[in-house]
């Protein structure tokens, strides 16, 4: 197939003598609503920018000068102002399909596989950075000369320097696509709106599923409203120097994800990957995301959000959840609970923005609109929900195919009919299930798919003012020593248990070696701001006597018996741990005290329906006193290296308490 790109489908078939050239088009090829597109083209008259959809003079005048500054700098031959309407996204689709990026999965309505480059597969954290004046505004100073955890720090200077030899001319022969989006709801007093510009159609679509984008938005924003600068480029002007892999524009070797709090920006350069190129997920709602929250007094966190419904009392109650990656995030948020009178809904799977309202209460919104799931692993039976949210309205990307025109990933092969073959995600035609030296599917390929498809969509998802917090949940991947389930024993525990998180690694189990990383929060890759600040931060909502502050848990689905076998069944019975959690929010007497917190007591943990011969609680809840100390030595050994001067008193109070209560004293 010849190289294609988006640019030469604009130029070729639609714009190069007006609108009427879409005329010149096969009409066979083209949807309805892109046929209408016809009459809806608008061309400026000949200067120095082109704009090919959209009206530049209609863009509020701040965001009219960001996107005229930038098409001067990055020298793109045409401009696409998104509107977001459906018309658009077809037209987008078709671009995507004739340019080689996108192919139409058959089997289900409106879905698509993108094939990246293999070198362009997952976000690049060792190439993200912060850029403030001083480094310890982005970053604590480690001790001994240690290589910093927390965060990258590049100085203004070199940030500019760096910029400067990426993005002059970047987007020369390509379509700058002009992104108005919001994170939140349109017009919620929580939402941010960001304008995003890309040379990537791939980024339109997906951006158009994860965040509201369009109109609206510039609607919301009005003339003078503050907007994130989003500046984001595949790093290929056109004509190519060398040959695309997979027809997947990107530049790895020139890769950068920047993030200038100071200037309120964002600047991506090199990767079309969503982590690196979806401006609103990671760079937004988490890196400046949780310094705006610092500035203006809320959190935004690495959190599940999801409603937990006794239907036999009618009682509702709302959690958050901070897991580390391969710790069950999607799957709890969607879960199927297996005790019948509880019901879950999902309010998001991966963030949530939270603050304390008028009343003192937390409230939480998912600031995003859809669903960017990694893929392998999920099944109907590991998360069912997922599964019906996917099949239609829906971009796989690094997934393999199935001769049936669907998809496949590691977790669907006893899904797999007889007969039908797999060519995996690098073009094999021949992959089995027991070709395990290949995956079919990348081990971070995706799934992105529209929110409001999930069928457990909780029905105040989008409210405007968010929903009411009464327990936040922390947990890891620990085979042994940490119980399924405790209780801090106040905000400040609450505190210093999300600061001491600790998780099997996944690049870890894939080489069958027992590494145990820090994940402070879950947010390890995605601090905006000092981390010793950040727990200030959390520590400070404890000063307003007005803030009713949720209880603080963790969990720990993953704890192994000696044989090597998990001893909790997890998924759809971990809305047991749910329904305790529910009842201790009352406060009602169904806890013991241990040194790390409280548990359940024997017997108040709802396992009807389960063989309780088959678990061993005992254990389950156990502390054991060696594990403890050498958790208290490594906690130690980890807060003096990595957050030296900047960790807060308080919590160094509250690990030589911790300390205390393992020994006894």
């Amino acid at each position: 197939m010849p190289e294609r790109h988006e640019n030469d489908f604009y130029d070729d078939q639609l714009f190069k003598v007006g609108s009427s050239q879409m005329d010149s088009v096969d009409p066979s090829i083209l949807t309805d609503s892109a046929r209408v597109l016809r009459s809806n083209i608008l061309l400026v008259p000949k200067s120095s920018i082109r704009v090919i959809y959209g009206d530049l003079a209609k863009l509020p005048k701040k965001v009219r000068h960001y996107v005229e500054e930038h098409a001067r700098l990055c020298k793109p031959e045409t401009i696409h102002i998104c509107d977001g309407s459906e018309r658009e996204n077809e037209l987008l689709l078709y671009v995507l399909q004739r340019d080689g990026i996108l192919k139409r999965v058959s089997k289900f309505e409106n879905c698509w596989l993108a094939k990246t480059d293999p070198a362009d597969v997952a976000r690049v954290e060792r190439l993200t950075y912060i850029s403030t004046t001083l480094q310890r505004d982005t970053v604590p100073t480690p001790k001994h000369s240690a290589r910093c955890q927390l965060g990258n720090w590049m100085s203004p200077e070199d940030m500019d320097q760096e910029l400067n030899m990426r993005f002059p001319n970047c987007m020369r022969g390509r379509t700058m696509f002009v992104i108005p989006f919001t994170m939140g709801p349109v017009g919620s007093p929580f939402s941010k709106i960001g304008i995003q510009l890309t040379d990537s159609a791939y980024v339109v679509t997906s951006m158009r599923i994860m965040t509201r984008i369009g109109d609206s938005v510039l609607q919301a924003l009005g003339d003078d409203g503050p907007f994130v600068k989003c500046l984001h480029s595949v790093g290929r002007p056109l004509p190519l120097t060398g040959k695309l892999n997979n027809n997947w524009p990107c530049d790895p070797k020139m890769l950068i994800v920047a993030h200038l709090p100071e200037k309120n920006e964002i600047c991506s350069f090199g990767s079309s990957y969503g982590g690196n190129a979806l401006l609103g997920k990671k760079c937004l709602a988490l890196r400046l995301g949780s310094i705006l929250g610092y500035r203006e007094g809320w959190l935004a966190e690495h959190m599940l959000i999801l409603g937990i419904e006794n239907t036999k009392t009618g009682e509702k109650r709302y959690v958050v959840a901070a897991f580390p990656s391969a710790c069950g995030k999607t799957n709890m948020a969607m879960m199927k609970p297996t005790l019948p009178h509880l019901k879950v809904t999902c309010v998001g799977d991966d963030i949530a923005w939270m603050r304390f309202d008028q009343q003192g209460r937390l409230r939480a919104i998912n600031p995003e609109n859809g669903f960017f799931g990694v893929a392998p692993g999920t099944s109907h039976r590991t998360n069912p929900y997922a599964m019906e949210t996917i099949e239609k309205n829906t971009i796989f990307t690094n997934v393999a195919e199935s001769s049936d025109g669907g998809v496949f990933w590691e977790g669907l092969e006893e899904e797999l009919a007889p007969g039908i073959k797999i060519k995996s995600w690098l073009g094999d035609d021949d992959w089995s299930p027991e070709s395990r030296d290949r995956p079919a599917a990348h081990p971070n390929s995706r799934f992105c798919a529209p929110a409001c498809q999930c069928p457990i969509m909780d029905p105040a998802w989008e409210d405007p003012e968010g929903v009411p917090i009464d327990a936040i949940i922390f947990g890891g991947r620990r085979p042994i020593g940490v119980p399924l389930i405790y209780e801090t024993f106040n905000w400040e525990h609450g505190v210093f248990t999300g600061a001491s998180m600790r998780s099997e690694s996944t690049a870890a189990a894939e080489h069958k070696a027992k590494l145990i990383m820090h994940d402070p929060f879950a947010m390890r890759p995605f601090f905006g701001y000092n981390f010793g600040d950040y727990l200030q931060h959390w520590l400070s909502f404890q000063d307003s006597t007005k803030n009713q502050l949720p209880k603080i848990f963790h969990v720990n689905w993953f704890r192994k018996d000696k044989n090597g076998k998990f001893m909790w069944p997890g998924f759809g019975d971990n809305c047991r741990v749910l329904d305790w959690v529910m009842r201790r929010v009352k406060d009602e007497s169904v806890a013991q005290r241990t040194p790390v917190g409280l548990v359940p007591k024997p017997g108040s943990l709802d396992l009807s329906g389960l063989d309780e011969t088959q678990l061993d609680m005992e254990t389950l809840m156990s502390t054991p006193t060696e594990f403890w100390e050498n958790e208290v030595n490594a906690i130690y050994k980890y807060f003096d290296e990595q957050v030296n001067d900047d960790l807060p008193q308080a919590i160094m109070k509250q690990l030589k308490l911790l300390e205390s209560r393992v020994l006894g004293h």
